[in-house]
C-alpha cells in the first residue's frame, strides 16, 4: 500500500508540475518541413540531403535550424507499443538521422497525431503519448508537429495538453506544434501549452483559391490570421501554416509577397519546397536577411492592416524593437498601382510617443536593400499586381 501511495503521488506531482518548455521560440521558428512538396514521399536519403541544402546554400546562416519530416514516417507499433519508423525508408533509425542532422548544426523535428492514426492512416499518439514522448527525447528531437486526425471525441485543449505533460515528463526541450487547424480557438488557450499553434485551414499553392475540403490559398490564409496579434508574442506564435515559396506555382512577385507578409505577422517559416534546388530568385527571397530581421525582432508584435486604399492596396504595420516600425504597401489587385504617401498626414498615429517617427526618420527599402530618402518628403512608388513596398523605419 504504501508503495502504491508513492508512486501515485509522484504521477500527481508530475502532473500538477506539467508545463511546456519555457525559453524556446522566442522568435518564431525557421526551418523546413516535408509535407508540401513531398507529401509522403520522405525516405533518410532525402531528408539527410536537405539538411545537407540548408547549409551549403546559406540558409543555416540567415537562420534556419529545423529540418522537420512530416507524417508518414511511421508504420506500426511494435509489441510494447512503441512507434516504429518505417524500416526501408529509414533503414538507419531515427537517431542516426537526429545524429546527422544535429553533426550540421541543425534541429530535428517529427510529427505525429492526437488521434488514433495521423491524417495519412499511419499510427497515432493517442493513449501512447508519454511513451511517444519517452522516445522522441531519446531519438533527440527537438520539435514535433502534433496534427488532430481521428479524434473522434477528443477534446483538443485536453489532448494537447496530455502531450505538453509528456514532453515536459521526457525532460528533453522540444518545441510544440500544435496543428487542429484553428477549429477551437487555440489562440485563447494554447499559449502554456504549445510554442505556436495553426490558426488555419491548410495552405494551397496558390494566390487565392479554395478547394472543397478546407484548403485555401495563402492570401485568404493571411487574412484570417491578421486579427488575432494580441495573442502572439515571445514563446508562443500564431501558425498560418507553412510557405509555399518556391513550389512551382505563385509568380516570383507573389512569391516575394507571401515571403514578406509571414515575416510581417511574425509566423513561423517553415519552409515546403525542395530547398536541393532553388532557383536564384527563390533563394534570393528566401534568404533576404532584412525581410527576415522583420520575423525575428525580438519585440515579437504581429503586424496588422492599417488601412486599405480603394481596396487593393493595402498598408501594414509592425511595430519593431528599439522604437523602430515596418509598413509595408501590398497591391492586391490585378493593375499597377501608384503610391503618394504623405507622411505629415500620419505623424499623429507614427508620432515620437509611439514609434518615434519624425520628419527626419531614415526610409530603407527592405528589397531594393537600399535607403530610399525621409519622412521630410512624400514617399511615392509604383507598385506592380501582386507586389510589395516593404520599408523600415529608424535611424
Amino acid at each position: 500500500m504504501r508503495s502504491i501511495t508513492f508512486f501515485g503521488l509522484l504521477f500527481f506531482s508530475i502532473v500538477l508540475n506539467a508545463q511546456k518548455f519555457d525559453g524556446l521560440a522566442k522568435t518564431p521558428p525557421m526551418g523546413w518541413n516535408s509535407w508540401n512538396k513531398f507529401a509522403c514521399n520522405v525516405d533518410e536519403k532525402m531528408i539527410r540531403e536537405m539538411a545537407d541544402a540548408m547549409v551549403s546554400s546559406g540558409m543555416k546562416e540567415v537562420g534556419y535550424e529545423y529540418i522537420v519530416i512530416d507524417d508518414c514516417w511511421q508504420v506500426s507499433r511494435d509489441e510494447n507499443g512503441n512507434i516504429v519508423p518505417d524500416p526501408i525508408r529509414f533503414s538507419s533509425g531515427m537517431k542516426a538521422l537526429a545524429d546527422y542532422i544535429h553533426s550540421k548544426g541543425l534541429k530535428f523535428g517529427l510529427y505525429s497525431c492526437a488521434g488514433s492514426k495521423t491524417c495519412e492512416g499511419r499510427p497515432g499518439g493517442r493513449g501512447h503519448e508519454y511513451q511517444d514522448a519517452k522516445m522522441y527525447a531519446s531519438w533527440g528531437i527537438d520539435y514535433l508537429k502534433y496534427d488532430f486526425c481521428n479524434t473522434d471525441a477528443q477534446k483538443a485543449e485536453g489532448a494537447y495538453k496530455t502531450m505538453r505533460d509528456a514532453l515536459y515528463a521526457a525532460k528533453r526541450p522540444i518545441v510544440f506544434s500544435i496543428c487542429e487547424w484553428g477549429s477551437t480557438e487555440p489562440w485563447t488557450w494554447a499559449k502554456n501549452v504549445g510554442h505556436l499553434w495553426r490558426t488555419t485551414s491548410d495552405i494551397m499553392n496558390c494566390w487565392d483559391c479554395k478547394v472543397n475540403w478546407g484548403g485555401i490559398g495563402w492570401t485568404l490564409i493571411m487574412d484570417k490570421n491578421e486579427p488575432l496579434g494580441k495573442y502572439a508574442g515571445p514563446g508562443g506564435w500564431n501558425d498560418p501554416d507553412m510557405l509555399q515559396v518556391g513550389n512551382g506555382v505563385l509568380t516570383d512577385v507573389e512569391s516575394r509577397s507571401h515571403f514578406t507578409m509571414w515575416s510581417m505577422m511574425a509566423a513561423p517559416l517553415i519552409l515546403g519546397n525542395d530547398i536541393r534546388s532553388m532557383t536564384p530568385a527563390i533563394k534570393e527571397i528566401l534568404t533576404n536577411k532584412e525581410i527576415i530581421a522583420l520575423n525575428q525582432d525580438t519585440l515579437g508584435k504581429q503586424g496588422y492592416r492599417w488601412w486599405t486604399l480603394d481596396g487593393n492596396i493595402e498598408l501594414w504595420l509592425k511595430p519593431l524593437a528599439n522604437n523602430e516600425i515596418a509598413l509595408c504597401f501590398f497591391n492586391r489587385s490585378e493593375v499597377v498601382k501608384t503610391i503618394d504617401f504623405d507622411w505629415n498626414r500620419y505623424f499623429s498615429h507614427l508620432n515620437g510617443k509611439t514609434y518615434g517617427v519624425t520628419d527626419k526618420t531614415n526610409i530603407r527599402d527592405l528589397w531594393l536593400k537600399k535607403n530610399i530618402g525621409s519622412t521630410k518628403n512624400n514617399l511615392k512608388a509604383t507598385i506592380q499586381p501582386h507586389d510589395v513596398l516593404t520599408i523600415r523605419l529608424g535611424k
